[in-house]
């Protein structure tokens, strides 16, 4: 089935600097703060788009108030993903801002990383930092979560230090590595930090401009196993020919280090076929010769 598109701009209208993209599957109860904090951001040049993921709750009717001041897109149940990717698609503006349903941003969060873009034009991705909000509470991040700017492949390997709901993206950049992976359920955004990293710097505003939310079930980073989805992407990346020497030797030891981890938990719970299967998988990876970039 096609997404319906519900259009609401002007075809003729130029094309603004910033698409805004929010993707939704049942998430009324916290969507409109998302949607209020794009539309109350102090710079105004933007479009924004909910791509509406199959919400079978009060979404619509939601939407629905917000009349020309948005432009919704209606898909069937296909992930966070695609529903990002069917947004990106739609996108007229030069730079993507990405927003999750359960985060917002604050009022001058687009205008305070475009003036750091224009500061430093070798950028074509920033991120801001955040704060965050568990079960209600301010929570400190842990050390391990520390952000950082520039070329920071090596320090993504462990967990995702980029936040999607902090980033703006140049769409030509996010286009030209192909997206979200839309077979991945969880971790994608780590899949695509990782592509884009070990290619480009990664800007880093030292404000906290984002405000995530987490302690709700249906919270992606609550999904079981997520090192199963990173090892699967830091496999993917070693077989893609992109990295230089120096980066597959780091992102081989991280993989052999998630692999061993992974595969003595597979067998502590029984699981002796997948622990050999995910074994297999770095010996294979590890007889790859790696071909300088």
């Amino acid at each position: 089935m096609n997404s319906v598109k519900r259009e609401r701009h002007t075809p003729l209208s130029p094309p603004p600097l910033v698409s805004a993209i929010i993707p939704t599957h049942n998430r009324a109860w916290c969507l409109a703060r998302a949607v209020d904090s794009v539309l109350d951001q102090t710079f105004t040049d933007v479009e924004l788009i909910v791509v509406d993921d199959g919400s079978t709750d009060d979404t619509a009717p939601l939407l629905a108030n917000y009349g020309d001041r948005l432009k919704v897109i209606d898909q069937p149940n296909r992930g966070v993903s695609a529903a990002r990717n069917t947004g990106v698609r739609a996108a007229r503006g030069r730079w993507i801002a990405l927003l999750d349903s359960d985060d917002h941003w604050l009022p001058n969060k687009l205008r305070t990383q475009l003036d750091w873009l224009d500061a430093h034009p070798d950028y074509r991705i920033c991120q801001t930092e955040e704060l965050w909000i568990r079960d209600g509470r301010r929570v400190n991040p842990r050390k391990r979560h520390r952000k950082f700017g520039g070329f920071i492949f090596e320090r993504c390997l462990p967990l995702c230090l980029v936040s999607p709901s902090a980033v703006i993206i140049e769409r030509r950049l996010l286009e030209t590595v192909g997206g979200f992976d839309e077979a991945l359920p969880a971790c994608e955004d780590y899949d695509l930090w990782l592509r884009i990293s070990c290619r480009h710097p990664i800007g880093l505003v030292d404000q906290p401009l984002l405000v995530k939310t987490g302690g709700h079930a249906d919270q992606l980073s609550r999904t079981p196993e997520l090192d199963k989805y990173r090892i699967l992407a830091l496999a993917k990346i070693l077989r893609s020919g992109v990295l230089s020497p120096d980066q597959s030797a780091a992102a081989l030891e991280m993989l052999t280090n998630k692999i061993g981890v992974y595969a003595g938990g597979c067998r502590k719970r029984g699981r002796e076929a997948q622990a050999l299967a995910y074994e297999g998988l770095l010996a294979a990876l590890q007889q790859t010769p790696r071909q300088p970039r």
